[in-house]
C-alpha cells in the first residue's frame, strides 16, 4: 500500500459535485476547491463537464461525470450516447449506473451488454468506466454476480452507490466487492466516507477511491494530523 501522505488522500478522491441543489456557482467553486487540494477528480453533472475541464485544464485533477445517474434507466444507446457528449466536452472518467431493474431481474445478459458498451466507448478514447451498483437495492448474489461481470466487461472501477440509496458504502460491501473483483478492477467507495478516519478504514479493505463532499475537511484533518 502506498505511503499514508496527504498528497496520496488527496489522490484518492472523487470531489462529488451531484446534489440536486448545486447552483452553478457552487458547481465552479467545487472545482476550483478539487484544483487547490489537488484531488483524483471532481465527479460532476454532466452540463458542466465543459466548465469543469476549462477550471481544470493544467491541474492533474481528472473530470469525472455521471452516465445514466441515478438510476440506470437509460436505454443503452442513450448511455454511450450520453458517455459519447460527456467526454467530447473534455470528461475523462465516467460513473455509469447499472440498470438496477434488469439486476434485480437477474437478466444477466443485458447487464453485461450495458456495461460492456459504455465501457468500449470509454476505452476507445482513453477514458475510466466505473459501474455503479447502488448496492442498498441488492442483496449478496447480485453485487458477486455484477462483480464479475464488470471484470469480464473490463470496467476499470466497481463503486458501491450514487451516493442517493438508503446507504452508502458498507464494510461488508466493500469486502465482498474487493473479493469478488479481479484485480485490475479498483474499488470505489460512495456514501457516507465524511471524515480521515472512515478513509482510512476503508482504504484499509482495499479501496482506492472514495466519492466525497467533505473533501476540504477530509484534507485538512489530514494536515492537522499527518503535517
Amino acid at each position: 500500500m502506498p505511503e499514508l501522505t496527504c498528497a496520496a488522500v488527496a489522490k484518492m478522491i472523487d470531489h462529488s459535485l451531484l446534489q440536486p441543489t448545486l447552483t452553478d456557482a457552487d458547481l465552479e467553486q467545487g472545482c476550483w476547491l478539487a484544483r487547490e487540494h489537488e484531488v483524483a477528480s471532481v465527479c460532476i453533472k454532466p452540463y458542466a463537464v465543459q466548465v469543469a475541464a476549462g477550471i481544470l485544464a493544467g491541474s492533474g485533477v481528472a473530470v469525472g461525470t455521471t452516465v445514466g445517474f441515478p438510476h440506470g434507466g437509460h436505454l443503452t444507446a442513450i448511455k454511450v450516447d450520453e458517455a459519447e457528449r460527456a467526454m467530447d466536452d473534455g470528461a475523462n472518467e465516467l460513473d455509469m449506473v447499472v440498470n438496477i431493474g434488469k439486476v434485480l431481474s437477474r437478466n444477466w445478459d443485458y447487464v453485461a451488454a450495458d456495461i460492456g458498451a459504455v465501457v468500449a466507448a470509454a476505452h476507445r478514447r482513453r477514458a475510466l468506466v466505473k459501474v455503479i451498483f447502488e448496492n442498498s437495492f441488492l442483496v449478496d448474489e447480485h453485487k458477486e454476480a455484477l462483480c464479475h461481470i464488470c471484470g469480464e466487461m473490463g470496467a476499470d472501477f466497481v463503486k458501491t452507490s450514487t451516493g442517493y440509496g438508503e446507504w452508502g458504502a458498507t464494510d461488508h460491501d466493500l469486502q465482498l466487492m474487493r473479493r469478488c473483483s479481479p484485480p485490475q478492477v479498483q474499488v470505489k467507495a460512495a456514501g457516507g466516507v465524511r471524515t480521515l478516519d472512515r478513509l482510512l478504514a476503508v482504504r484499509a479493505l482495499g479501496v482506492t477511491r472514495v466519492g466525497a463532499t467533505a473533501t476540504k475537511a477530509i484534507l485538512d484533518e489530514c494536515r492537522a494530523r499527518l503535517g
